[in-house]
């Protein structure tokens, strides 16, 4: 395993842009979305009020490019390992550095992800089989509304990993330690439940294959924010690539959800 210092001047550099699941255990993992200061108080508003999909862990001033509260140089515009841009709520190109497209006024959120928790999950035998793969974990949009307000709304989206039947108990117990990461699972079992036609056909990421004895487990995903934004039509956003996230420099066990504040 290569240390994080490493992993992240590949990142910076560019020359690694791939899934960032099972890379530097024991670092916090972080969605990223990056809006306009006009738009900001009305996604933080949403934000605040799904914690489970959008657990807010760090929040930088407008125009600053640097979150340091998540680490001592951590840089948003190169250390994401692949960002994309939407425009009028649509994915249109997919960029390893936005230092071109940095303008004066941008906010940046950083969502909590599951990534943080899967070390945890490994360390007690229980396998993560994207990580496994070397594949990215397979996420789904559902029929489970979030709470919206006046500009963000969306269904809820959900990563799953299949789970041993007798290691449920455990992996709930794991995971409710970890708010700032999703938490628990939201849903086990049928995935016809929540909306999911067909669990090998992913929306994002990669199919994962589940085998005797297994279950299928799904948590709250950051993605949801990106749907968000599809459905407001937002004209400009920034985003990490699903399952592309932002390594930060706090530890997993020291996550945390941080409060409102308003940006000036």
């Amino acid at each position: 395993m290569e240390r994080c210092e490493i992993v992240r001047e590949k990142i910076r550099s560019g020359s690694y842009s791939g899934p960032t699941s099972g890379l530097c255990p024991g670092r916090l993992q972080a969605n990223i979305v990056i809006l306009p200061r006009d738009l900001a108080e009305d996604f933080l508003n949403y934000c605040l009020a799904n914690p489970r999909p959008c657990p807010l862990v760090g929040l930088g001033d407008a125009g600053d490019p640097y979150l340091r509260d998540l680490g001592d140089d951590l840089d948003i515009r190169t250390d994401v390992s692949r960002y994309v841009v939407h425009r009028d709520g649509v994915a249109i190109e997919e960029h390893t550095d936005i230092r071109a497209l940095w303008q004066p006024n941008f906010v940046t959120f950083a969502l909590g992800c599951s990534f943080t928790f899967e070390n945890a999950l490994i360390a007690t035998g229980i396998p993560m089989r994207h990580i496994e793969a070397g594949t990215t974990v397979p996420m789904f949009r559902t029929n489970v509304s979030t709470v919206p307000n006046a500009v963000f709304g969306s269904d809820l989206v959900v990563s799953m990993r299949p789970i041993a039947k007798e290691r449920l108990a455990d992996v709930r117990a794991i995971c409710d330690r970890y708010p700032f990461a999703h938490g628990a699972p939201v849903h086990v079992g049928d995935p016809s439940e929540i909306g999911i036609r067909d669990v090998g056909q992913p929306d994002w990421g990669d199919p994962s294959d589940i085998r005797e004895g297994e279950v299928c487990a799904f948590w709250a995903c950051g993605v949801t924010t990106q749907m968000a934004l599809a459905a407001a039509r937002v004209p400009f956003a920034i985003t990490h690539k699903p399952g592309a996230m932002l390594i930060t420099d706090v530890p997993e066990t020291e996550g945390r959800i941080i409060g409102g504040r308003h940006m000036i």
